[in-house]
């Protein structure tokens, strides 16, 4: 029992980073109806930022903060990376997306592919982040906090967890609370109505960018704490499987829901871990795209994803 209760506790922490991956996938589709392939590198660019922003505060890789100043450490570097990444995905919008607005859909996609490329080989420059493995600041030390029965609870799973459900109820709020959220869903029904009605469609496709990039950029940073070690080239395949797990776990919510986007995340990261502990370790990212193959087949749309009529 204890080593299923632990197995369920790390489901949960990496379902947290899947769902905040996922939510920028399916906020994006939500609204202009196409897959951002890019995105996985926007993870990617927020794993290696948090190191870059780490070492300008003054934590080297390898090392980290001690004390109480950990904690104001960390939340700045959070932060800061946040902000970082929300810009590059806002120019990222403004200059490959905007300019195809009214493209066919295989333009977006084939430019999304070329956009990926794009930050995969940009980052590997040596005066960027180069192709050498880096590295990871000790932004939190690795500490147990108590242990129950056999379960050990780390404080990195607390932060991981404690941040993605902040963060994830931030978003809740945002988008169904909110004038922009508002505007988010209109735009997302339409585009012409939203446009008919006063709502600046640019502002807020461009919004949507930014909020799904800082997400990213959030779980890149968290992805750091919970892995620490060694940061790979932001070519890796290890990061485009990432990415495709969190879209997967759009896919299997119902990609275009948001609160689908957290269950599928929660979902693929627990069936992961439960498939790693119990079942062949080897076979976990197979596991992953079979329940993605079986929900395509038995509910195309998604766990909480409606099914759309359209008449001819």
């Amino acid at each position: 029992m204890s080593s299923f209760l632990q197995t369920l506790i790390d489901g949960v922490t990496v379902g947290g980073l899947y769902a905040l991956i996922a939510l920028g996938y399916t906020m994006v589709y939500g609204i202009l109806k196409f897959i951002n392939f890019a995105h996985s590198d926007i993870f990617t660019l927020g794993a290696w930022m948090t190191l870059t922003i780490a070492g300008w505060l003054g934590v080297q890789a390898g090392g980290g903060a001690t004390g109480p100043a950990a904690w104001y450490v960390g939340v700045g570097v959070l932060v800061l990376t946040m902000v970082f990444v929300g810009v590059v995905g806002f120019v990222i919008e403004r200059l490959a997306y905007r300019p195809l607005r009214q493209a066919p859909k295989l333009n977006v996609l084939i430019t999304a592919i070329g956009v990926s490329l794009f930050l995969q080989n940009f980052g590997q420059l040596k005066f960027i982040f180069g192709t050498d493995p880096a590295p990871t600041p000790l932004l939190l030390p690795g500490v147990t906090l108590f242990s129950v029965g056999g379960v050990s609870i780390q404080l990195v799973d607390v932060a991981v967890i404690g941040t993605s459900l902040v963060l994830m109820l931030g978003m809740e709020v945002l988008i169904f609370r909110t004038r922009m959220g508002s505007a988010m869903r209109a735009v997302s029904f339409s585009t012409r109505n939203a446009s008919l009605m006063g709502i600046n469609v640019d502002k807020v496709i461009s919004f949507t960018f930014v909020i799904g990039a800082m997400l990213a950029a959030a779980a890149g940073f968290l992805y750091t704490l919970k892995y620490p070690g060694q940061l790979k080239q932001t070519a890796d395949g290890m990061w485009v499987m990432l990415g495709l797990k969190a879209f997967v776990a759009a896919v299997v919510g119902g990609i275009g829901n948001v609160r689908g986007a957290v269950l599928g995340g929660l979902l693929i990261g627990l069936i992961e871990y439960l498939s790693v502990a119990y079942l062949k370790s080897e076979y976990r990212d197979a596991y992953v795209f079979a329940i993605l193959i079986l929900v395509l087949l038995f509910r195309p749309e998604g766990i909480l994803g409606r099914a759309t009529v359209e008449k001819v």
